[in-house]
């Protein structure tokens, strides 16, 4: 059976790995905070090259302590990609800021720098809402273009926090993703790079005092002992039993998966270029390719390769069917301005089957069908 993300079959060959680990949690009954997330934020930070690593219950939840560390609140305009998952525009919500989307680039789909600047200072110049912020999204593994984006940044007097969530152990040259904001934060989802059994995220940064706050902001704002609050906070701790098997799962993840989820992607994009748009990949990129998305021509185009894919068993996926200004839940903060690239990427994206254990023969059924697909002509 081929799977779009792998879990079955990555617990298949780490099941004995990740079991002993939890187990060996299961059998301490110490589930809250416990040695091993110690060790995993340690070895976390060392992996990415920050000096700090404070682990939370969820990638949402990174994303949202990463804001109120920042300070992050009501009159913040907040800068997010308008294509990407809904909890990098929803957290900003929830901290009673203002998201303000902003188109992506055509080819890295990934936050336009250009569009970026244009919004920001067509938010300054309107002078309800301070530019505060920008969240740039790695988008499918691949970063976004910082250097471009903190240039932007800088001038007008924003933060930049990286939504890291789907690039853990992708690079730009020698930099690691979740190295390139000021904040970065990071998802442990079961179908993420390198997923846990549940959910699980964590922030990293270069400032102790700013993860001494994390540290305190994912207890309830607790302050030196147990029952002393300091500051508002919430509830968003590791898990020990999801922090044990993320380390099992750690040297096997940096090994022998990402090396093979991009020899995947470099098979994908000798077989289907010219026949399909594959994902752009700029120069000094090692994306984490948590997803390999391709585009067709048009909605009907994709629909009919869907179906035609998923009657010999090929799984396929769309993210995202709708750019979160056009979603109902951020109606109030889309404005008038229109984001084509986004809508148009919504229209013609489908990812391909992408982990570490596609076989040869899995690959072969799947760029083969592709190709047959294409061959049929008006299609």
């Amino acid at each position: 059976m081929i799977e779009l993300s792998g879990i079955a079959a990555q617990q298949k060959r780490l099941g004995a790995l990740t079991t002993t680990a939890a187990s060996a949690v299961i059998r301490r009954g110490d589930f809250i905070l416990g040695d091993e997330v110690a060790t995993l934020e340690n070895r976390l930070a060392q992996q990415v090259g920050r000096r700090c690593c404070v682990s939370c219950g969820s990638g949402t939840d990174a994303l949202a302590l990463m804001l109120m560390a920042e300070g992050i609140g009501e009159g913040d305009a907040v800068f997010v990609p308008a294509f990407t998952f809904a909890a990098t525009a929803d957290t900003v919500v929830m901290q009673g800021a203002t998201p303000v989307f902003v188109d992506v680039d055509e080819e890295t789909m990934c936050l336009s720098p250009g569009r970026l600047r244009a919004a920001a200072e067509r938010v300054r110049a309107g002078g309800r809402l301070r530019p505060r912020a920008v969240i740039a999204v790695d988008l499918f593994g691949h970063p976004a273009d910082y250097g471009a984006i903190c240039a932007v940044a800088e001038q007008m007097g924003m933060t930049v926090l990286e939504d890291a969530a789907q690039s853990l152990g992708a690079c730009r040259g020698t930099q690691a993703a979740g190295s390139f904001g000021r904040l970065s934060g990071t998802s442990f989802f079961p179908t993420k790079p390198l997923g846990c059994w549940g959910d699980g995220g964590a922030v990293f940064t270069d400032c102790p005092d700013t993860a001494e706050l994390l540290r305190s902001l994912r207890v309830h704002g607790r302050g030196k002992s147990r029952y002393e609050y300091e500051r508002i906070g919430m509830n968003s701790r590791l898990d020990t039993i999801q922090a044990a098997v993320l380390l099992a799962k750690l040297d096997p993840f940096y090994r022998r998966e990402l090396p093979a989820r991009r020899n995947l992607a470099a098979r994908y994009t000798a077989r289907l270029s010219g026949i399909v748009r594959t994902p752009a990949v700029r120069a000094g990129d090692l994306p984490s390719w948590a997803q390999y998305t391709i585009r067709l021509k048009n909605r009907r185009q994709r629909e009919r390769l869907r179906q035609f894919l998923s009657a010999r068993s090929i799984p396929t996926g769309i993210y995202y069917p709708k750019p979160l200004p056009l979603q109902a839940a951020f109606e109030n903060f889309a404005g008038v301005e229109r984001f084509p690239v986004s809508e148009a990427l919504s229209e013609t994206v489908l990812s391909l089957p992408m982990h570490a254990y596609v076989s040869d023969g899995q690959f072969e059924l799947i760029a083969r069908a592709v190709e047959d697909f294409m061959r049929m002509g008006d299609c």
